[in-house]
């Protein structure tokens, strides 16, 4: 038989809120959401072919740097800001941001990435959890909202916390990274979960930083996946559209 949401909650159990923020992110930023996360590498194709990822190691190494010093991080804080802005409904603040957002990508197909994937969340989520004030909050970026403002505008529309929303985000971009590693060094599903074991403590470290940001401290100093990302558009061989 169904619970209803009026039955009281045993003691310790999440409040019916907390229980939404809950069930919602994890939806929203599983690997089955359908945003199309599976199609891309974010460069790692041309990383293993050009050998500098060969093993758990190397891909440690370069995720660890990818997430604290390069789109990781990036993406973080725009998604903070963009919920920030859309909590407040300051839709000036949000246009801000979501415009930087949107140029804020080293590539043409890191492009295509995040506003191919901001799209599909926002039109998906939007169709199966709509929320009021939702569509004001999306037709004020003025652009059509990468993939991190996307998601922090959606959950600053449903009231989801953000610390919640900001580890979730960054869980799921490793996941997804570690997903197209494992396809193309290859590594079986346990090596697989180690990496992402690994790189636990970059991921709270990245969100916690992230939280505190400001726009003036975005930058990037990833030049080698910046590069990988450019060389994939000509390589000759690929499985990923980045």
């Amino acid at each position: 038989m169904l619970m209803t949401a009026n039955e009281p909650a045993a003691a310790g159990a999440l409040t019916e809120g907390e229980a939404a923020a809950l069930y919602r992110l994890m939806t929203w930023l599983s690997p089955a959401f359908p945003v199309g996360g599976f199609s891309y590498s974010s460069g790692l194709e041309w990383a293993v072919e050009a050998g500098d990822i060969t093993d758990t190691a190397t891909l440690a190494d370069w995720l660890d740097a990818m997430l604290g010093d390069g789109s990781g991080f990036c993406d973080a804080t725009f998604l903070v800001h963009a919920f920030r802005a859309a909590e407040a409904s300051d839709e000036a603040r949000l246009r801000d941001v979501a415009e930087l957002a949107a140029v804020f990508v080293p590539s043409r197909e890191r492009q295509l990435e995040t506003t191919t994937q901001g799209r599909a969340f926002i039109d998906i989520t939007r169709a199966a959890w709509d929320a009021g004030g939702l569509d004001t909050l999306v037709a004020a970026c003025g652009t059509p909202p990468v993939y991190p403002v996307a998601v922090g505008v959606v959950a600053a529309a449903h009231g989801v916390p953000l610390p919640a929303t900001l580890h979730a985000f960054l869980h799921a971009l490793v996941s997804n990274w570690i997903s197209a590693a494992s396809r193309l060094i290859p590594l079986g599903q346990t090596d697989s979960q180690r990496v992402l074991a690994a790189l636990e403590a970059a991921v709270v470290a990245t969100s916690n930083r992230a939280l505190h940001a400001t726009l003036d401290d975005l930058g990037s100093a990833t030049f080698r996946a910046d590069v990988a990302s450019l060389r994939h558009e000509t390589q000759y061989t690929r499985l990923f559209r980045s």
